[in-house]
């Protein structure tokens, strides 16, 4: 028996390269409306894989909805033009995972409206069985509730039976909130000792995706 029914993946950092994008449109949302970004990069990269807005809440309303509207703007055109790429192999692996048999989705803090254009570019946006964006939870990352809700639409009461392959600590958190396993992807630009250190005991680093069937789907008793 599978140990695991179900994989689910954040996007950003995990799926494709988008990080520098991501930087580049906090850069200029702020250029954009404050004339200046006095926040650090480390500082910024911090809230990636949270939802949005949560990264301007720092500021009043009306600035607040200035930098959001500004990035969004900004972002949508370099979407639209195919900005980001796939990390190499990423594709390959996830095609080979689907012939295996094994249900795979999506759980990202995007909006549904970000996240379809690379879909679509990349041949992903009726790929998987259950696509969760910002939108179809009240909670997000680092809550449970985005795992659970895509568990629960595939059927699956049993968290245990899921895992959360992820590049950013509320990725980690949210697998630790839902009692599910996690997988770290080892291109994550973050701070990898940390997340690893916050994540659940079920939970391994990996080096290509192709490892979710050897370590994580058959019956290893070497694996999580």
């Amino acid at each position: 028996m599978n140990k695991f029914d179900l994989i689910l993946y954040d996007l950003d950092g995990t799926v494709w390269d988008s990080i520098p994008i991501i930087m580049d449109s906090f850069h200029h949302a702020y250029e954009a409306v404050l004339g200046r970004c006095d926040r650090s990069d480390e500082d910024l990269m911090s809230y990636i894989g949270k939802p949005l807005d949560v990264t301007f809440n720092m500021h009043d309303e009306k600035t607040a909805k200035a930098l959001l509207d500004e990035y969004l703007d900004y972002n949508h055109k370099l979407l639209a033009d195919d900005a980001i790429q796939m990390f190499p192999g990423v594709t390959d692996s996830l095609k080979r995972i689907r012939s295996a048999g094994i249900r795979q989705g999506v759980v990202t803090s995007k909006r549904g409206e970000s996240a379809l254009p690379t879909l679509k570019f990349k041949g992903l946006d009726d790929f998987f069985d259950v696509y969760v964006y910002k939108e179809d939870t009240y909670k997000h990352k680092p809550d449970a509730e985005p795992l659970i809700y895509a568990a629960r639409k595939m059927g699956i009461a049993d968290m245990s039976r899921v895992i959360y392959v992820g590049d950013a600590l509320p990725d980690a958190l949210c697998a630790v909130n839902a009692g599910s396993a996690f997988a770290l992807v080892s291109w994550s630009k973050m701070d990898k000792e940390q997340i690893m250190k916050e994540a659940p005991d079920r939970s391994i680093v990996i080096d290509t995706l192709d490892e979710l069937i050897t370590k994580c789907i058959d019956c290893n008793p070497d694996s999580i």
